[in-house]
């Protein structure tokens, strides 16, 4: 995880408690807001609203209680004294916004609005999911050992979860942009407007592919075997499961990819919702 210098226009270490709301005002607010979340600890829920601030509560994890551990008893004739609040690192500069925990190592649950038009950079390790809800900018959100669901969404979105499933419900995309969505151990699955035009690119290992959409495949786009000898006469064979497609003629590429699990490319308002 990259850290954040703190030589911005304004720094706002913060100890909060879990009631208190940091309202962070934006440089310009009739430009949209660039929102990076790093956390080492803890899950990431954004929203969007019609406002012109950047607005952050934070709840922090008790450890005992995250482990499923009782915490240990005090010695005989010292009471333990609780520490609160949450230590938190956000900073302002030319409308982007920076948040991260100042204690890494302690678990803290982030619930943030941000602007319609945001564009979010948001990242967490362990545990909790990255949740974003009404968001219209571009989003890149990347999880290691947890969910990513992304709802209610009009813009573009490379989204990552490393050991959980992805959710992305579009309602518009934004376009003549490029889309990811990838995964090592869980199931994509991804809601687009019955319109969108895309060029797909899918591959999983260890699952299968689900449309409602009428996917045209292309010329050598379903699984191929390649087998022949190299240069050192080492005979190989290889079967490549990458199937390439198009949807309403084509467009920007939208990359599906994970190991273990299915993927899910559906049309909005014609499935049931994404499971």
């Amino acid at each position: 995880m990259k850290r954040f210098g703190l030589a911005v226009a304004m720094a706002l270490p913060a100890l909060m408690t879990a009631q208190e709301r940091i309202a962070v005002p934006l440089t310009d607010p009739a430009r949209p807001a660039t929102v990076r979340v790093e956390l080492v600890n803890g899950s990431v829920s954004v929203k969007a609203y019609n406002g012109k601030e950047v607005i952050v509560e934070a709840k922090t994890q008790d450890e005992e209680t995250r482990r499923g551990k009782q915490r240990e008893s005090a010695p005989e004739g010292l009471k333990r004294i609780p520490i609160g609040g949450n230590s938190l690192e956000i900073s302002e500069e030319n409308n982007e916004v920076r948040i991260e925990s100042g204690a890494p190592m302690r678990s803290v649950d982030l619930e943030v609005q941000v602007p319609m038009r945001s564009t979010l950079k948001l990242e967490v390790v362990n545990g909790g999911d990255i949740k974003v809800e009404g968001v219209t900018g571009d989003i890149e959100a990347e999880n290691v050992n947890g969910n990513v669901i992304l709802t209610n969404i009009s813009g573009s979105a490379v989204a990552h979860a490393l050991n959980g499933r992805l959710v992305a419900v579009f309602t518009q995309v934004a376009p003549q942009k490029a889309m990811s969505f990838s995964s090592l151990n869980g199931n994509i699955d991804v809601t687009l407007p019955p319109s969108v035009k895309a060029n797909v690119k899918v591959k999983t290992d260890n699952g299968d592919l689900y449309s409602d959409f009428d996917i045209a495949l292309k010329a050598g786009g379903q699984p191929a075997t390649e087998a022949g000898r190299d240069g050192k006469g080492k005979y190989k064979v290889k079967i490549d499961r990458t199937v390439y497609g198009a949807i309403n003629g084509g467009g920007p590429e939208f990359q599906f990819s994970n190991f273990n699990g299915n993927i899910y490319i559906r049309k909005a308002g014609s499935v049931a919702n994404p499971r």
